[in-house]
């Protein structure tokens, strides 16, 4: 009968650690992709890549508006602001490889009249789901609303 005791026991406190364990991970991760808006170092990519997949599936074109991080999920909507324009872009492929936290596509850049390095403010604003045509623009497909972009 101790045994028993003694087994019950260990399981209820090793539940309780679990119960308590489980929500301070899911509060870690919600903290790391909390809305927030940060300021930080964009450049921009395209030109000698268009045609080639994205980290995140999607055909890189000259019109295609999206961003690409290290670390959020593809189909995370970013919401870039640079001297008073505003777009909201999807999460579409991986890097940059360089110094900026940030890396543009060649439309968002031109959606929000970058043509250089420079200092943006981003706030992550939701999800979609990711798909081949995410961040196209209307014109490149007329099957696609709006391709998860928008100007705000």
């Amino acid at each position: 009968m101790r045994a028993s005791r003694t087994a019950f026991t260990a399981t209820a406190c090793a539940l309780i650690a679990l119960a308590f364990a489980v929500p301070a991970a899911q509060a870690r991760a919600h903290r790391r992709h909390a809305p927030r808006t940060e300021t930080a170092i964009a450049t921009w990519y395209g030109p000698g890549l268009y045609g080639n997949s994205t980290a995140c599936g999607q055909t890189l074109m000259p019109g295609t508006v999206g961003i690409a991080s290290r670390t959020l999920p593809c189909g995370t909507l970013v919401r870039v602001s640079y001297r008073g324009r505003r777009v909201t872009v999807p999460v579409i492929d991986r890097g940059p490889y360089s110094f900026a936290t940030w890396d543009l596509t060649s439309g968002a850049a031109a959606a929000l009249g970058i043509d250089e390095t420079v200092k943006i403010t981003t706030r992550i604003v939701g999800h979609v789901r990711n798909t081949p045509t995410l961040g196209e623009s209307p014109a490149e497909t007329a099957a696609s609303s709006s391709g998860g972009v928008s100007a705000d």
